[in-house]
């Protein structure tokens, strides 16, 4: 399954961050890489004709403070489903990404922000995470019996507020954007702008089959633990994914000596 990948002239290997290189944490701004995934990222980037890229739901500030990524790095960013992009030294000339929906409403987004961080001051251990084009509902540390209230009390908040934002749901969080870029963007994206002749996208999360099922027949979508997926391979773990990894890195570097 690995051998396309191996061989591909340009490969592009764009990961999902929370829950697939890092584990998920009750402070997401804590969050970092996994010993064993980031031996596997430094193995990748020093690979001939390879790019890494991180695509996330993460603002691009936050992801570049949990990547613990600096202006020196290789590695190509995706923050906010793909309304974001940080492109490393030879990429630079990729132009920015456009709104598919052409609206800014950055004035609205902390409108919303606010009220619904009132929503979350009632119930205890529910927080809004700032993002860049909208905000996070977190409900990890709320009682059990309460969790799924502060997603209700929210969603109608922006039902009646902001119907036309887009709405998704992760492990234990709701995420609302004025802009509707999904994963399966930035990876075109990155695609087009590194030039790719194959992509190896894993992801452990709904947002990431947005990206799983944009893969061609010379890709490769990997899912990181339970769910159902469109992926052609499931590993069980990030350290299992690691191992993966680091064994594109090894034979991909293997075949260009």
């Amino acid at each position: 399954m690995l051998d396309g990948l191996i061989h591909t002239r340009e490969l592009l290997v764009a990961l999902d961050f929370d829950g697939t290189l890092a584990p998920l944490v009750d402070v997401p701004i804590e969050a970092r890489m996994a010993p064993t995934t980031a031996a596997a990222i430094d193995a990748l980037a020093a690979t001939p004709q390879t790019t890494v890229a991180f695509v996330s739901g993460r603002s691009l500030a936050d992801l570049r403070v949990i990547a613990e990524h600096d202006d020196a790095s290789s590695i190509a960013l995706a923050g906010s489903h793909g309304a974001e992009f940080w492109w490393p030294e030879r990429l630079r000339s990729a132009p920015a990404a456009a709104s598919r929906t052409g609206a800014d409403e950055s004035g609205l987004r902390d409108e919303l922000r606010a009220a619904a961080e009132e929503i979350a001051a009632d119930i205890d251990g529910a927080w809004i995470e700032p993002k860049a084009v909208g905000f996070g509902v977190h409900s990890r540390l709320v009682a059990p019996e309460r969790a799924a209230e502060v997603h209700e009390r929210i969603d109608a908040l922006m039902a009646e507020r902001a119907p036309h934002w887009r709405r998704r749901v992760g492990h234990s969080i709701t995420e609302f954007a004025f802009r509707d870029e999904g994963k399966d963007d930035a990876v075109a994206r990155l695609r087009e702008a590194t030039g790719a002749t194959a992509v190896l996208f894993a992801g452990d999360d709904v947002t990431d089959e947005d990206a799983i099922r944009s893969l061609g027949p010379d890709d490769l979508g990997i899912r990181v633990g339970p769910g159902e997926t469109a992926a052609r391979l499931r590993v069980a773990s990030i350290d299992e994914l690691a191992v993966l990894l680091r064994e594109v890195a090894h034979r991909r570097s293997a075949a260009r000596e």
